[in-house]
């Protein structure tokens, strides 16, 4: 007869520090204590909160902290013997938010972060750490808010050769093209309803100019193609120049314009950009609306994975974060980027130049004879082959919209041929300029 099996010994309570309680912060307070019962079941021991730590402890944050421990000095999170996971929610690439990440892990605590700028610049180094220390750097939530991204290809597709990962990244401007595209919005009214409801910063400029999008195009890149972290690599076009006309010459042509973020691996090196582009109508990422996020990745043999989701906000952010200490609960942690820090390849920067493929270029000139001429000169000079020309009134009649769609190409030529417009006294404001996706 079969001896009795042992109940399971109940493991000792997770103990974790916040630092930084903003939205984010409250967000996490609050799932935690909604669903303790299903996470502590899920995470085979009970999550709890001991520390918290922020520059205002008198702030009024809708939330009860006061059974947990404030600490002024967020060093003290670090020291505190009670603590096993700091979960910091500070921002910013740099100053506190990178000393306290330094220290915790230095220290041997496991450190979870929603900070992409952080991670995008010095995500090596805190993965080192990690590595030399054997303790969990998690990061779920930098990168697409609360879409399990980072988890589903470090994890559920590490099998795949990844061919490229692109995708939707940041929601604040998703909003405003969705605002151009179904009112018919200039750009400048949809960044000011983007502000009025929360959606965007009184200095937009990270969102718009497609910073923050490329520190989370870093971080995938990263995952997908076992390459070294490299932030400068990536270059970034924001969508300030985008017009309305842009927006319904893209709808007519069988396309919505979407800022991408795309990541690719060619024979010259690897391809990182975030721009403003042509997506085909009948592709997903042309159907993701308002400020939703969605990454696509490319596997040999899983083939294109797609997922979509809120990008930020503290409900989605904190999901992400829980879902990492649920992780560090459990014991499932690896390195941070899938494979040891010395595993990571040093990919060389591909000429972008050298990218092929079809292009769609707007600009406003003088309505005078020879002007169309003078164009066509431009992009035959360049070696730019036109497909299809449009021309239309401008919106405040000051001048005529020409709108051209090229045959495959490589960039370099269309930017040769800008430039020579640019210079030309015919020209009035900036060309716009865009890709358009084969997907």
């Amino acid at each position: 007869m079969s001896s009795p099996v042992a109940p399971p010994v109940p493991r000792p309570p997770l103990r974790v520090a916040l630092a930084g309680i903003g939205v984010v912060g409250g967000g996490v307070v609050r799932l935690l204590e909604a669903n303790r019962g299903l996470i502590a079941r899920r995470a085979g021991r009970p999550i709890e909160i001991v520390a918290v730590s922020a520059r205002d402890r008198h702030k009024d944050r809708g939330i009860d902290l006061s059974p947990y421990r404030w600490e002024d000095d967020m060093d003290a999170l670090v020291a505190a013997g009670d603590v096993d996971v700091v979960v910091e929610m500070i921002g910013g690439a740099d100053g506190s938010a990178l000393t306290l990440a330094r220290r915790a892990l230095g220290a041997g605590k496991a450190l979870v972060t929603a900070n992409k700028a952080m991670i995008a610049h010095h995500g090596l180094d805190l993965a080192r750490i990690a590595e030399e220390k054997d303790t969990p750097l998690k990061y779920e939530a930098a990168v697409a808010g609360g879409i399990p991204v980072i988890k589903a290809i470090r994890e559920g597709a590490s099998a795949n050769e990844i061919a490229r990962v692109y995708g939707i990244l940041n929601g604040t401007c998703n909003y405003i093209l969705t605002q151009m595209e179904r009112n018919g919005a200039s750009f400048a009214d949809a960044l000011a309803a983007a502000q009025a409801e929360g959606y965007a910063e009184a200095d937009p400029t990270f969102d718009v100019d497609g910073i923050d999008a490329a520190h989370k195009l870093s971080i995938l890149a990263a995952l997908c193609f076992g390459t070294r972290l490299d932030i400068g690599a990536v270059t970034a076009d924001g969508i300030r120049g985008l017009i309305a006309a842009d927006i319904r010459e893209a709808e007519a042509l069988g396309h919505r314009v979407r800022l991408i973020g795309m990541a690719e691996r060619g024979a010259t090196g690897l391809y990182q950009h975030v721009q403003p582009c042509l997506v085909p109508a009948d592709h997903p990422l042309a159907y993701v609306p308002g400020a939703l996020n969605a990454v696509v990745a490319e596997g040999n043999f899983v083939g294109r994975l797609f997922f979509e989701g809120a990008g930020a906000g503290a409900g989605p952010t904190a999901s992400a974060i829980v879902a990492d200490i649920i992780d560090i609960a459990r014991d499932e942690y690896g390195p941070a980027f899938a494979m040891p820090v010395d595993a990571l390849d040093a990919a060389p920067a591909a000429d972008a130049g050298a990218r092929v493929g079809k292009h769609y270029v707007r600009l406003i000139v003088e309505d005078r004879i020879g002007v169309l001429a003078e164009i066509a000169a431009a992009m035959r000079d360049a070696g730019v082959s036109i497909e299809s020309l449009i021309q239309r009134g401008s919106e405040d009649g000051n001048g005529v919209v020409i709108v051209l769609v090229t045959h495959e190409g490589p960039a370099r030529a269309i930017h040769a041929a800008l430039a020579a417009l640019g210079a030309s006294e015919h020209v009035v404001g900036a060309p716009m300029h865009m890709p358009i996706l084969a997907l």
